[in-house]
């Protein structure tokens, strides 16, 4: 490995590093900022942190929180190496004639206590075997009648990062985003939609790594607007039942479809942190 690829590897991981501690801040902060709704007398939530070491190489750092705004939210970082098993070798690029890899992200999963703000989630990775690039992404997941005003405000500030790096971006990678984030055994999107790209390499990794920073910074801009505008607002019994029977649905596809899911324990992650994705407490009508 040259000096040139440490030192890429190693800004990488200190960006997503930095990013986690901006959004525990942003989220903590929305803790203290709330006046009003049925859990205001709560104290605010506080994010706790659980590092992790992974047998084989690497490890992570668990950031949890159950705030009055945030029923549960995690945000991760992890950094991993080692080698691929046999029978995932073919799935990623490169791993065939090298089983080695070096893998690096943040994943941030947010399930909230008003039934009218959206779930959420956000990710973004590096990933390096003979080949390197990045993926990630986001997308917002409402749990009743989705808020025209709050899709709209979400998709517009993800294309406005994506056109300050390449205006076929976004069309793209929003388009990805739908494919992607769909539950095919229940014929129905999961949320409505970001943005999702994965493998990214232009060719130039500065050029890559400049968007997903982006990305990143872009996401805090989209969501917490809505998660503002709505936390407050009074909600019904049936608001709630529409809430775990949605978040039942994101567990689905959690489950059985995510790639990041089926990527971290195929590796050996660490299965709490894996799961932390899930809702916690959700339906089956």
């Amino acid at each position: 490995m040259t000096e040139s690829t440490q030192e890429r590897r190693d800004a990488a991981r200190a960006w997503f590093e930095q990013m986690r501690d901006r959004i525990c801040a942003a989220f903590e902060a929305i803790e203290d900022s709330l006046q009003g709704g049925p859990h205001a007398g709560l104290a605010p939530g506080r994010f706790e942190r659980k590092a992790w070491d992974r047998e084989g190489g690497g490890g992570g750092v668990m950031s949890t929180m159950r705030g009055r705004v945030f029923e549960k939210v995690g945000v991760n970082v992890s950094t991993v190496w080692g080698e691929f098993s046999p029978e995932f070798r073919r799935q990623v690029p490169g791993a065939a004639e090298d089983p080695r890899f070096w893998a690096s992200g943040i994943s941030l999963v947010a399930h909230m206590r008003s039934p009218l703000v959206p779930a959420v989630h956000m990710n973004t990775r590096h990933i390096a075997t003979t080949k390197a690039w990045f993926g990630g992404g986001t997308d917002l997941n409402p749990t009743t009648a989705p808020i025209a005003e709050d899709t709209a405000h979400f998709h517009a500030t993800l294309k406005a990062a994506c056109d300050r790096h390449d205006p076929g971006y976004h069309p793209r990678f929003s388009k990805w985003c739908d494919e992607y984030f769909f539950i095919p055994h229940r014929g129905e999107p999961r949320g409505v939609g970001g943005i999702f790209y994965d493998t990214l390499d232009t060719g130039s990794w500065e050029a890559d790594f400049a968007f997903t920073r982006d990305v990143g910074t872009a996401f805090l801009d989209a969501y917490l607007p809505i998660v503002r505008r709505r936390m407050e607002l009074p909600w019904t019994d049936g608001d709630r039942a529409t809430q775990l029977v949605r978040r039942g649905r994101y567990a689905e596809f959690n489950l059985v479809y995510d790639r990041g899911t089926k990527f971290g324990l195929m590796t050996g992650g660490n299965t709490e942190a894996i799961l932390m994705s899930l809702p916690p407490v959700a339906t089956w009508p």
